[in-house]
């Protein structure tokens, strides 16, 4: 059983860390929710600001010994109610921790703080002639936030998600002791790796104080290939074969003209092309022109094959930008289009992808709700999104329910998962357990008593062990 923070934790915590690390007044509303307020708005008690692993290990062996909830938060960028202290607590903002430590060629590694914001990783490690694979949607996301919700993003079907690239983590666990688990070696296999269960544990098992990350060489060219059909079912049902070609995509992403227009409106600039029902965007990158022309021209020829209308070549920066800014506008344009949403975060095989999203269709058809999809056609993860618009409060939370229920309940018929690459947080819970076997759902309570035997990290997140 967790205690209420009182005044006497407060003034201890102020003593332990210094005061200019604690914050119990005058608290920022922005640290009562994250980018999805539909799971809920609650105030933590306080708010730590730790500059320092040691700060982190102070901090959490007391919680630890006086039973006080932590719930730790990056940018708060995150779309499932992770970092939101819904049974109030000690909210730890990472964001102060944000040095890049090393970026080193020897090893072809780079090590960051937790609080470091994703496009600052990315510009940096680009400095440096290297490329950070990840290409999660949220920029301003902090690498701490990507690694504890294993985020993914667009360039996952050929690079792989966050987890891939993942060398070495410091850890805090909740009593406080300070761990390195991996390093900058290239191979491991030396027991369990725990590493792997620290990721994507979205705060649960331990609180991340450093990372150290594989880079690569970057690539010297990149095209985009932006690839109209007449409906978005002709789209992805060309995905697998692309999947299928000689040369592996960089990115294959989907989306309808609905959402571009959105987008549209909300960065108040044109698409390249917006006059037909469903686009992919390909894109190829590679080290040389000629080698870069075979992969378009091996892609633009099935594409036609499979029914697209036409293929527009993106190949200057200019035009890529155009295509590229407009993806990564999504979520906040639907966001913007509406007065509030929910988002169901599925990944299915890739040839489910079409079936998916038309059963998808038909639940908002009958619940009368307006649909937006967009997604990563390559490696089966949707993200949908309803709308509540000038909808009564109360219908709302009723024809949201039924949908995201149906769903859910449809990705299980599937075999799929419950999330790609947003996580579980406190919204999905329900979700999450009734798609796993009971056998599977033991076991992860078991994995988390076994780190967190008090339950003070993030309780009430993912899955609940009382």
């Amino acid at each position: 059983m967790l205690n209420i923070v009182t005044a006497e934790h407060i003034s201890a915590i102020k003593d332990l860390l210094g005061p200019e690390l604690v914050n119990d007044q005058a608290i920022n509303e922005d640290y009562s929710h994250d980018e999805m307020t539909i799971y809920g708005t609650k105030m933590p008690d306080l708010v730590v600001t730790p500059r320092c692993t040691e700060d982190v290990a102070k901090l959490l062996k007391y919680a630890n010994d006086n039973r006080l909830a932590i719930i730790p938060r990056g940018a708060g960028t995150g779309l499932c109610g992770g970092c939101v202290a819904i049974n109030g607590g000690i909210l730890i903002d990472m964001t102060r921790m944000d040095k890049i430590l090393e970026i080193d060629k020897k090893t072809m590694t780079a090590t960051f703080e937790p609080g470091v914001i994703l496009m600052n990783a990315i510009e940096k490690v680009s400095e440096e002639g290297f490329l950070y694979a990840p290409d999660p949607g949220e920029k301003s996301a902090t690498i701490g936030g990507n690694v504890m919700t294993n985020a993914g993003g667009m360039r996952a079907i050929k690079y792989g998600v966050t987890r891939d690239h993942i060398k070495g983590l410091e850890i805090v666990l909740a009593d406080g002791s300070i761990l390195t688990i991996g390093g900058k070696i290239a191979k491991n296999s030396s027991g369990y790796d725990l590493k792997d269960l620290i990721i994507g544990s979205e705060g649960t098992l331990a609180v991340v104080t450093k990372i150290i990350t594989k880079i690569i060489p970057k690539p010297k060219l990149m095209t985009s290939l932006l690839i109209p059909f007449n409906t978005l079912k002709e789209a992805l049902e060309a995905v697998p074969y692309i999947t299928n070609l000689e040369y592996v995509a960089t990115t294959i992403e989907f989306m309808e003209k609905e959402v571009i227009e959105d987008a549209r409106l909300y960065l108040g600039k044109d698409f390249p092309n917006k006059d037909y029902n469903a686009y992919l965007i390909v894109s190829y990158s590679g080290n040389n022109k000629a080698e870069l022309s075979r992969m378009i021209e091996s892609c633009a020829e099935l594409a036609l094959e499979k029914r697209a209308i036409d293929v527009f070549i993106s190949d200057t920066e200019e035009r890529q930008a155009s295509i590229w800014d407009a993806r990564g506008a999504f979520l906040e344009a639907i966001k913007n289009s509406t007065t509030e949403m929910d988002e169901c975060d599925v990944v299915v095989d890739i040839d489910k992808v079409s079936d998916f999203n038309d059963f998808a269709k038909n639940v908002a058809d009958r619940e009368n709700i307006r649909m937006r999809s967009f997604g990563h056609a390559g490696d089966g993860n949707l993200h949908i999104y309803i709308l509540k618009d000038d909808m009564p409060d109360d219908l709302w939370r009723n024809k949201a329910k039924a949908f995201m229920d149906a769903l859910y309940e449809e990705a299980s018929i599937l075999k799929g998962q419950v999330s790609g690459e947003h996580g579980i947080g406190h919204a999905k819970k329900g979700y999450l357990r009734d798609s796993l076997d009971p056998k599977v759902i033991d076991l992860m309570k078991k994995i988390k008593i076994a780190f967190d035997p008090n339950n003070i990290l993030n309780p009430s997140k993912v899955i609940d062990i009382d």
